[in-house]
């Protein structure tokens, strides 16, 4: 695998907790938008990011994004 998997062309938008996130980026996750572990095996892993306060944020979905994990706009040109 090349490019990631597009799980969606539209972000999930969610209210987080304080704490530290794995994003997938390979598209492949079973628990989009967290990883899974299923990009063992491809040149992806997780991006992790960090939760300060409790707010909500839009995911990419997409997996292009050029501000992982969050979502940019970008599925709009896919």
């Amino acid at each position: 695998m090349n490019s990631p998997v597009v799980f969606d062309k539209k972000p999930v938008v969610i209210e987080l907790e304080p704490g530290t996130y794995y994003w997938c980026k390979c598209g492949q996750s079973q628990n989009q938008p967290d990883c899974d572990g299923s990009h063992q095996g491809t040149e992806f892993g997780p991006v992790a990011f960090e939760i300060t306060e409790k707010k909500t944020v839009a995911l990419c979905n997409c997996k292009y994004t050029n501000n992982a994990p969050f979502c940019d706009g970008t599925h709009t040109q896919i």
